[in-house]
């Protein structure tokens, strides 16, 4: 008997300690994608209506489970006991487990609804407004309004919806930025819509949380958030056209690497904004030199991963559907000098 005490003790113990932490910001901030870390007004309703659920389960649970635990070792079997008298039934009982998980249910169904009404459509005003388009395995990003498009990342800026159409080009994925949002998928034939907003400046994880095939745990993306100024800044940048003809003209090597870019077969499969590359089968490449990461955030978008990324796709990512052309080291790296100086 007290053994079993002491081990209720000890469970007890721990469900105290243990919630706080689950619930705690602080140590959810150091989980690039934790929900329980909301950067946005639609992760917090989130995770405000999580919360009411959690604490709803955990008050069933610990009076459930007391009952249960005083009831084995209160009413445990003694030898030599006699059997003892059998009921049936018990009218106020069968009314009070009926009334209290109706009404613990409408505790959970008021703020249910209430937010899908709340979270169906974007808060009315100037809100930027974002096309993705989900691949195998990788996004593209559009931004309608201005005419061009990014892949793998998503700039916005910072305090601002953002309208999001969702749609894709194959299989079915889901789009997920946790600190943002919750997911929301993204099916062939059909434009799902969604919207968030980054209240602070920063880089927010996502990735594809639909299983899509091969690769499907390496689609991952970026949102970056900006203060308005730089958000407006990029925004002219990317307008003006005039980055690849800042790169061509950054080095020799740069150069050298347009060259190999435009009389190869890379031009066949991506655009770059004011060159005659206009493939649409991978993704754009006009401001490839400022992006943070590459093959859909796997890797840090530096000169050694772009390059290894370059000489052999699929060793780095599998199920990869860009092939590997062989070319001389002297070639990768002019292909890394003018990739790197679109930005």
């Amino acid at each position: 008997m007290d053994r079993c005490r002491n081990s209720i003790k000890r469970i007890i113990h721990g469900l105290s300690v243990l919630t706080p932490v689950l619930l705690s910001g602080h140590a959810a901030a150091a989980l690039p994608q934790s929900t329980l870390a909301p950067a946005g007004p639609v992760a917090r309703m989130q995770l405000d209506l999580f919360n009411i659920t959690l604490y709803i389960a955990l008050f069933i649970f610990v009076i459930v489970g007391s009952a249960l635990a005083y009831a084995v070792i209160r009413f445990r079997g003694k030898p030599g006991d006699a059997i003892p008298p059998q009921t049936h039934g018990n009218a106020r009982l069968e009314i009070l487990w009926t009334a209290v998980p109706v009404i613990l249910l409408l505790f959970m169904a008021v703020p249910t609804v209430r937010m899908t009404f709340e979270l169906a459509a974007a808060p009315a005003g100037d809100n930027v407004k974002v096309r993705v388009v989900g691949y195998q395995w990788w996004w593209a990003v559009e931004y309608p309004e201005h005419g061009f498009a990014t892949a793998n990342e998503m700039r916005i800026p910072v305090g601002v919806p953002v309208e999001i159409t969702l749609e894709s080009a194959d299989v079915i994925h889901s789009f997920w930025v946790p600190r943002l949002a919750g997911k929301v998928d993204v099916i062939p034939n059909r434009a799902n819509t969604m919207w968030f907003q980054a209240d602070e400046p920063g880089v927010y994880y996502g990735q594809c949380a639909e299983y899509c095939g091969t690769s499907h745990a390496n689609m991952r993306f970026r949102v970056i958030a900006l203060e308005p100024e730089e958000y407006d800044a990029w925004i002219a940048s990317r307008e003006s056209e005039q980055i690849a003809v800042q790169a061509v003209a950054s080095s020799d090597l740069a150069a050298r690497g347009h060259e190999l870019f435009m009389n190869g077969a890379c031009a066949a499969c991506h655009t770059i904004d004011g060159t005659t590359a206009t493939g649409t089968v991978g993704p754009d490449l006009t401001d490839f030199g400022s992006r943070i990461s590459l093959a859909a955030g796997m890797f840090d978008n530096t000169p050694e991963n772009l390059a290894a990324w370059i000489k052999d796709p699929r060793a780095v990512k599998p199920g990869a559907l860009m092939p590997s052309i062989p070319m001389s080291d002297a070639d990768v790296d002019a292909l890394v000098a003018f990739l790197q100086a679109l930005k």
